[in-house]
């Protein structure tokens, strides 16, 4: 697990490793594939959440009561011919993960190296 150098995200992971074990083991798959693309991004909680920005944000990481949320900042603009994204506001997308699962299913890494490749 990499630990995060803000100290408000960590708190926020050791604080759902507490509280749901599965969704903690998630949230440490999905920042490992999102360090793994690019080890520069920055992360800091905002919203509730996980948010992850390079030169600006582009997405983050919601634990809910049911689901992981990966939000896509600009989604509207990913290329989704598989139509694995949800969402209908005029930017965002998300994808909704219930298990890990869901992080190879539903195509996470490729629709972050698209949020990253269009900044």
């Amino acid at each position: 697990m990499k630990r995060s150098n803000n100290n408000q995200v960590q708190k926020l992971i050791e604080d759902i490793q507490m509280v749901d074990h599965a969704k903690f083991e998630t949230l440490i798959k999905l920042r490992d594939v999102v360090f793994s693309i690019n080890p520069k991004i920055q992360e800091r909680v905002m919203y509730g959440g996980i948010m992850f920005s390079l030169v600006s944000d582009w997405g983050g990481i919601f634990v809910r009561k049911n689901h992981i949320s990966f939000e896509f900042v600009l989604g509207v603009q990913l290329k989704d011919s598989y139509r694995i994204l949800e969402g209908k506001g005029k930017l965002r997308r998300h994808l909704k993960l219930r298990s890990s699962k869901d992080i190879e299913n539903k195509r996470v890494a490729y629709f972050v190296k698209q949020s990253l490749n269009s900044m």
